[in-house]
C-alpha cells in the first residue's frame, strides 16, 4: 500500500482545476485502484443474465451479502423467468424476506419475469432501452446487467460510487443520471464497467460513508477530501473491511482470484 505522506503535507490554497487536469487525475486514480483491486468484480453471485437481473433488483436497500445468502433457495425454486412469473406471491415473498421490502420486490420480480416470458421469449434483453421497461429495473440495474452479463460497458451509480466521485471532485451532481453522464465523459468507454467495480470496492472497503479510513487509503495523495476521516495509519487500518481487513467477502462463490474468504450461507454468520 502506497505511502500517504504526500497527503499530510500542508497545502497552499488550491487553484481551480482545469478540465485537462481533472481528466488526468481521475484516470490516475482509476489506474491506481486497478493496482489495488486487480480482482474487482460484481459482488453478486450469478450464473446467468436472469440470475444477475433478479439479484440486482433484490440488492436495493440491502447488502449484496444478504442477497447472495438468499438467492440459492430462490433460484432453486424458480430457475427460469417462466417459473418466477407463475410464482405464488406469498411463497416468493417468504423466500426473499431477508432482503427487506419483500412485498414490493416480489411484485417487481413477478412482473419482470412475466415481461421476459411474454415480450422477450424468456430471455433477458441485451439493450438498455429494453431493460428499463421491465418492472423494478432502472438505469443502475440495467447497467449492472449489461456490463457484467453482456459485456456492454456502463457506469453503475450506486451510493458508494456517487459518494466517492463527489469526494474526489469528479462531479458535484447528486442526480444519478447526471453523475453517470459526467463520469462517462472522463473515461474511455472500455473502462466504464471496471471503473464502477473499482470505485465500489474502494467505497465498501476503505472510503466509508461516516468514517473513511484516510490514513490507510492507497490513493490519499490524489484525494482532495483527504482528512475527512481517520488519518492515523494504525487507527485507519482497523476500519478496513472485507479482504482489506482480513474479513469475509460478500459472495458465497467469489472468483478464483479473490484474495479473501467467501461469505457464509444464511444462518451461518
Amino acid at each position: 500500500m502506497k505511502s500517504v505522506k504526500a497527503a499530510n503535507r500542508k497545502k497552499s490554497p488550491a487553484k481551480p482545476e482545469s478540465r485537462t487536469a481533472l481528466v488526468r487525475r481521475a484516470r490516475r486514480i482509476n489506474r491506481e485502484l486497478a493496482e489495488v483491486y486487480p480482482y474487482a468484480h460484481p459482488e453478486l453471485d450469478f450464473d446467468s443474465p436472469f440470475q444477475l437481473l433478479v439479484a440486482t433488483v433484490l440488492s436495493a436497500q440491502t447488502t449484496d451479502l444478504r442477497v447472495n445468502q438468499t438467492t440459492p433457495a430462490l433460484f432453486a425454486a424458480y430457475p427460469t423467468p417462466e417459473d418466477m412469473a407463475a410464482a405464488d406471491p406469498e411463497k416468493l415473498e417468504q423466500l426473499i424476506r431477508p432482503t427487506g421490502f419483500f412485498r414490493a420486490k416480489a411484485k417487481s420480480l413477478i412482473g419482470l419475469s412475466a415481461a421476459l416470458r411474454d415480450r422477450f421469449g424468456g430471455e433477458v434483453p441485451g439493450r438498455l432501452a429494453d431493460l428499463v421497461t421491465l418492472p423494478g429495473v432502472g438505469r443502475k440495474t440495467a447497467n449492472v446487467v449489461l456490463g457484467n452479463a453482456f459485456g456492454v460497458p456502463g457506469i453503475t451509480v450506486d451510493t458508494h460510487f456517487g459518494r466517492l466521485v463527489r469526494r474526489w471532485k469528479w462531479t458535484e451532481a447528486q442526480d444519478a443520471e447526471k453523475v453517470e453522464a459526467e463520469i462517462c465523459a472522463l473515461f474511455p468507454k472500455s473502462e466504464w464497467t471496471m471503473l464502477s467495480h473499482r470505485v465500489i470496492f474502494h467505497g465498501r472497503r476503505v472510503c466509508h460513508s461516516r468514517r473513511p479510513a484516510c490514513g490507510a487509503c492507497p490513493i490519499a495523495p490524489l484525494c482532495p477530501s483527504y482528512g475527512e476521516g481517520e488519518t492515523d495509519p494504525e487507527k485507519a487500518k482497523k476500519l478496513l473491511k472485507y479482504e482489506m481487513g482480513g474479513q469475509r467477502g460478500q459472495r458465497l462463490k467469489p472468483p478464483p482470484d479473490y484474495p479473501g474468504l467467501p461469505a457464509r450461507p444464511l444462518g451461518a454468520e
